[in-house]
């Protein structure tokens, strides 16, 4: 079934002309600030998140912005399956101007059936008391091998979304893989996972990839392998980073990609 869905404010970039309460720049991408997605096709456990610009939203002399959010989702048939009322949130224009980078990010039940859906998030100015309204579209696949829950932090905890990137960080390369086989005598998973990172050529940086196997010490009820990979952002330069998991006791692979920009110090 459809789990969390949540919608939070983060700190606004810059100013944008007020009096008109629009949503706008809205893109789905791999977690939240992360890059855009190839598509709108999404496997249980995995989440859809949407991130967008809250433009012309009203602030007080001293910067602060009072709005409401609400947010649903509905199936194909019109029916809403999940609903979550006005949450009166506020937040300081630090800044000055009146936009605010926010994004909605809904989560899929690993049980949730396949099928096309609807995230509908309505924001309200409390100030002005104008609201505007943002869907978007989004296929839940059946249930299958493969890689969900894609982001890239900051942060080892993946709560720190990474945004702007430069020679010298660390990044944390999060995802998850469903849809694997167990062997019949000790009911555990044998998955492979690796990274490897492509420059702006297509070259692979590196002679081999990353890899990690989990094969081992996995709850006999749990439906998603947790992985984690670290890069050190050595050099400045474009970037694709892939990601590829194997079942092999399934025999089933599977394989997402996404740019990366690494700026200059």
């Amino acid at each position: 079934m459809m789990t969390t869905l949540a919608l939070l404010t983060l700190l606004q970039l810059s100013p944008a002309q007020a009096g008109t309460l629009s949503l706008t720049g809205a893109r789905v991408t791999h977690g939240v600030s992360g890059p855009a997605r190839a598509d709108t096709k999404v496997l249980p456990g995995d989440n859809v998140c949407v991130t967008f610009d809250i433009e012309g939203i009203t602030a007080d002399e001293n910067g602060k912005v009072l709005y409401s959010v609400a947010t649903e989702v509905a199936d194909a048939k019109g029916k809403v399956i999940f609903r979550q009322p006005p949450r009166d949130l506020e937040t300081v224009n630090s800044l000055g101007g009146g936009r605010l980078p926010a994004y909605a990010q809904v989560e899929i039940g690993l049980d949730q059936p396949a099928g096309d859906h609807t995230l509908t998030v309505t924001v309200t100015d409390r100030a002005s008391k104008k609201s505007q309204t943002l869907s978007q579209k989004f296929q839940v696949l059946p249930r299958g091998f493969g890689i969900v829950d894609l982001a890239i932090t900051a942060d080892a905890a993946a709560q720190v979304p990474a945004n702007l990137l430069g020679a010298g960080q660390s990044l944390f390369i999060n995802y998850a893989v469903v849809g694997f086989g167990r062997d019949t005598a000790k009911k555990q998973p044998n998955a492979t996972m690796s990274l490897r990172v492509l420059d702006e050529k297509g070259k692979p940086t590196l002679a081999k990839p990353f890899v990690g196997v989990i094969d081992k010490d996995v709850p006999a009820n749990a439906g998603a392998l947790p992985v984690q990979f670290l890069l050190s952002l050595n050099r400045p330069g474009k970037f694709t980073v892939e990601v590829t998991a194997a079942c092999k006791h399934t025999g089933k692979t599977a394989t997402q990609s996404f740019p990366i920009v690494v700026q200059p110090r």
